[in-house]
């Protein structure tokens, strides 16, 4: 009996699957996955298999999220200088400013500046007018195609925004990924996701859906655990895919629901006469058998009656 039950990996509440089934499916897992991030690891930690690496998750909101209004990076980072060129600064346009540059070295820099540098002079302390050496000759910071640039900014997936945007909407669809393990629960890996990207909704308002190509959606409960159920779901993500969704917005879609949902209008309407045709039916068979018991009961009140008398 403490064999079968080592053998035994939790998936969720009250839900289990046997080692070897898991293992089968991880192995196929990575198969499809083969020399991609995607890939999974597993280990054993006393006697208990752990599985971790990137989990797939698609946007699937459909209310705007709120993210916080400033980039704890951005805060500390230092502002950019010319010469040192950050990441702000278009390297590309950089680099053909400098190549137009080395071409025309017979144009005098003073025809190259136009009344608009000239009256940007005043903020000589932002990036409008700063002049950087470049090939052992003064560029003005307008030919290297460099712009002002408002710190008030955050972050969403690597891409930097102004802070008036920070009420956002993913694209619906669209796919990000965390690390987890198959030890975190869906409330856990939810907790990574809004944390990565700086989310200040409460947790509490999403849940994730496993959401089939035929329509089918089913929601994880809290304890469940998204990492292992996306490797018993199997790896091809055309068949079935990991979303974030609203809790309040989305209900299930059991399989018998979802095999009519691909049908045509005029299809599903015949189904929809069918089934009032029989719920009729059975409303008739309910009615006359509580006509009949309801006759049958004043009958033997009656005869009770004539008995006392």
């Amino acid at each position: 009996m403490d064999s079968e039950d080592s053998d035994k990996i939790q998936i969720g509440e009250n839900k289990f699957v046997s080692k070897s089934t898991l293992l089968s499916q991880l192995n196929t897992y990575n198969l499809y996955y083969k020399g991609e991030a995607l890939q999974l690891r597993h280990r054993e930690e006393e006697g208990e298999l752990i599985i971790e690496g990137l989990l797939n998750v698609f946007w699937g909101v459909q209310r705007p999220i709120r993210l916080q209004m400033q980039d704890e990076k951005e805060a500390d980072r230092p502002r950019p200088s010319l010469t040192s060129l950050s990441a702000e600064t278009d390297i590309n346009t950089l680099n053909e400013v400098t190549t137009a540059d080395d071409q025309s070295k017979d144009v005098s820099e003073g025809k190259e500046e136009t009344d608009e540098e000239q009256q940007e002079s005043t903020h000589s302390d932002r990036l409008g007018r700063a002049k950087s050496d470049v090939g052992g000759r003064r560029i003005s910071g307008r030919r290297l195609g460099i712009r002002r640039v408002k710190r008030n900014r955050c972050s969403f997936n690597g891409h930097f925004y102004n802070h008036k945007t920070a009420v956002f909407t993913p694209k619906f669809g669209s796919v990000t990924n965390v690390r987890v393990n198959s030890c975190m629960t869906t409330a856990q890996v939810m907790r990574v996701l809004l944390n990565k990207f700086k989310i200040e909704n409460s947790p509490d308002e999403f849940s994730l859906y496993i959401v089939h190509t035929s329509g089918e959606r089913h929601q994880l409960k809290p304890n469940d655990h998204p990492l292992a159920l996306r490797v018993l779901q199997g790896p091809c993500e055309q068949v079935s895919k990991m979303f974030l969704m609203e809790t309040d917005q989305m209900e299930e879609v059991t399989h018998d629901v979802a095999q009519y949902i691909k049908f045509e209008l005029p299809v599903l309407q015949s189904f929809i006469a069918k089934l009032q045709e029989e719920e009729e039916r059975e409303m008739q068979k309910l009615k006359k058998r509580y006509t009949d018991m309801r006759r049958i009961i004043k009958k033997y009140m009656r005869s009770l009656a004539d008995s006392t008398t």
